[in-house]
Order: structure tokens, then sequence, then C-alpha cells
């Protein structure tokens, strides 16, 4: 296909926009592809943000207060993506605090998933028969308003928290029933290379292990990080799979959609897990731009999130009707690639459960009755129920049939 086709690959390349520096005039190219610099200089006061950003009352105090909740961070390059004007920036909202953070209803918790409760060893949760999850460090490159550990990450909270790796290898060594292991934190990249080499080789090392997963907001918060020499540490360790997080269309930059083409080309297959958020990517429109966004950097779309019940999270939480609504806004209208599956984890530790649009009408014995996603019904018959297959009475109402 030719890419100046206006309807082939240089239309959909055409969406992604490098990250704007120009409240950094005088820094070099070499100092802001480097992953460190872009650590050094995140913003992580109220000093550091009051010269580059018009801020809003809550906003002002909601950085103040966040000193006991979750801290400030943010990196210079997530930070150029924010609107400095506009306090209803998509950008904005996921990572600059506001005074709402203060605010706690009765529905809300410090641990909305239940994660201590199967917790076996500090710093690993086994909920799930074959898998567990492996929390290796309480830092990020940014931190997320909505975080479902803000009680334990950014050390702002008390929490105090620090993973026990030898212990948690045991543990993984004397449970043969477990197969899979996701790396999560805090931030697993932000290990540095050497770390997270000898880390993955222990993982590797246990022979019931069949392949390992990370779950990373690196990529699109600091895609500097994703380097050669990470990628080749990461190819060492084989099968790997990655869940990165992206929530808008904004945050898959070209720096961005660089750093995802290298972990890809690493032989690391991808997916996204959105959270639903108000303001941000509540609606069909911007879910499906990013979904196609995700798709053309060769990440497939896996989960929406509802948004856990992280205490002062009201003012972030969509309604879960809004959710059911973008999924049969995509279901049918994109490719089926495109579609993540709608999750809520249920509050207090019931794991992941799917949520999606009713397409069922009527079942019985013999039969379903279901509609698509253009509303029009259709009829199959249902062997599995009747123990063989047989004509189906005429319906009082009308079917139609799909197309042969």
């Amino acid at each position: 296909m030719n890419p100046d086709d206006p309807g082939g690959p240089a239309r959909g390349l055409a969406r992604f926009r490098p990250a704007p520096r120009t409240d950094w005039p005088e820094i070099t190219d070499a100092q802001w592809n480097d992953w460190h610099w872009q650590l050094q200089h995140r913003f992580v006061s109220l000093a550091d943000l009051e010269p580059r950003i018009r801020l809003t009352p809550a906003e002002r105090a909601g950085i103040l207060f966040s000193a006991q909740k979750l801290s400030l961070g943010i990196t210079p390059h997530f930070f150029s993506l924010v609107d400095k004007e506009d306090p209803a920036c998509p950008i904005r909202r996921q990572v600059l605090p506001v005074i709402d953070e203060s605010h706690t209803d009765g529905v809300e918790m410090g641990d909305p998933v239940g994660e201590e409760s199967s917790s076996p060893v500090p710093g690993l949760v086994h909920r799930y028969p074959d898998r567990v999850l492996l929390m290796v460090t309480d830092r990020c490159a940014s931190y997320c308003r909505y975080c479902t550990r803000s009680r334990l990450v950014s050390g702002a909270g008390g929490y105090d928290f620090h993973p026990d790796l030898d212990h948690a290898l045991a543990y993984l060594r004397e449970h043969p029933e477990v197969r899979d292991v996701l790396l999560s934190g805090g931030d697993p990249l932000l290990l540095g290379d050497d770390k997270l080499d000898r880390l993955l080789g222990a993982l590797r090392a246990i022979p019931h292990l069949e392949f390992l997963r990370i779950g990373s907001r690196i990529p699109i918060f600091l895609p500097q990080r994703v380097t050669p020499a990470l990628c080749a540490v990461l190819r060492k360790h084989h099968p790997i799979w990655m869940s990165v997080h992206v929530n808008h269309p904004r945050e898959l930059t070209v720096e961005v959609r660089e750093a995802l083409g290298r972990l890809s080309d690493a032989g690391i297959p991808l997916g996204n897990q959105s959270v639903l958020l108000a303001g941000v990517n509540d609606s069909v429109e911007v879910m499906r731009e990013l979904v196609h966004k995700l798709l053309l950097c060769r990440v497939r779309p896996y989960y929406l999130y509802q948004c856990d019940l992280i205490r002062g999270s009201r003012h972030l939480r969509a309604p879960v009707t809004r959710g059911i609504e973008i999924i049969e806004g995509l279901r049918g209208f994109t490719s089926g690639y495109a579609v993540p599956q709608f999750v809520v984890d249920a509050p207090g530790g019931g794991g992941k459960v799917p949520i999606n649009p009713e397409y069922v009408i009527y079942r019985d014995a013999e039969r379903i009755v279901f509609r698509n996603f253009q509303g029009r019904v259709f009829e199959y018959p249902d062997p599995a129920k009747s123990g063989a297959s047989r004509p189906v009475a005429e319906p009082a109402y009308e079917v139609t049939q799909t197309p042969s």
C-alpha cells in the first residue's frame, strides 16, 4: 500500500505528535532523551510547578495535601502534554492533585481490591489459583491520582512498604501451582537493568513458572527508559508479556510509539489497561481514538477498568453504565482487536469481574435469542441444552437471519 495514500498507514501515523519541548528551550536532545535526566527533573513540589502552569486554588491546595497521601511526581515528558491553561485537560486531571483527594466518602477504602488479605509474603499477592502479583518497588516515574496502591507507593502515606524479594522467591519455589508472575509495584521498569536482569533470571530459574508479565506505565511516562539495553535484558527471559497503561490518545506521542515499537521488536506482546476516568476518557469518541492509536502502536486494548474505590477518588470515578455504553459503542463499530474487556475489580478482593452490554434477549432449553450491535434480532438453536439439534418453532416475532 502506498504510504502517501490518504487511506493508508500515513493517515494513521499522522495522528502522532512529538512531545512539545517549549518549556525547555535550553535543553539538548541528549539531555531530553536521557531517562535519568527526566527523573532528576520531575515536578515534585508547588515551587516546581508554579512558574510553569496557572494553578487553580483547588490544585494548589491539592498539591500541598499530596504530601500526606500520594506524592506529586510528573516527568518533563508527560508534563509537556499538559494544557497549562485548561484545568479540565485530560492529561492534567490524571497527574495534578486537587483538594478533592482529601474528601473520602463511605464506600472508599485504602486497599480497595483487598490485596493485603491475599498477601502471604510482603509484596506478593496470591489471589488467583495459578498466578501471583509481585510488587518489586514502591516508586513510579509519575504518580496517577487514582492509583489503587496510593496507600503504599511514593512513601507519602507512611505505609513503609518494603518488598521482600527473597521470601517471595522462596514462596514461589514452594508453590508449583503458580505458573504466571506479574511484576508490578510501583513500576518495575524503574529498576536498573542489572537488578531487573537478576530478578527475571531468578524467576526463570523456577521450573514451574511458565511465563512472566510486567505491568508498567514507564513507556508512557518515561519512554526514554525503553533503551536497547533494557530491551536486550527483557529478550533474555522470554516468554515475557507486558501490560502498559494509556488512558487518553494524547499520551501516545511519537516518542511513546517508538518506545512501544522497541518493545514489540524485542518480541514482547503488549496489552493496554485503561482506567475509566471522568473528564478523561469517559466517551465513546475518546476511547475509539485511543484504541485505534494503540493498535497502530502494536498494542492490543486489553482491559478497561472501572476506577477502584480508592480514597479521595470520587471526582475521577465515572458511572459503571458509562463503561457499558463505551463497550457498546465500540463492539461491531470497529475491529474486535480494538475492543477491551470492561471489568470491575470487585471491592474487597473478589477479583476482576467482566461487565458487558446485554445482548441476550431470551433463552430456553432449545434456543437463544440475541441482538447484534445494530439492534437486529437473531435466533440460534442450542443443541447443548436439548441434547440434539432440532428445528426451532416459528417465533411469534420477526427474526433476522444472518446473511450467508
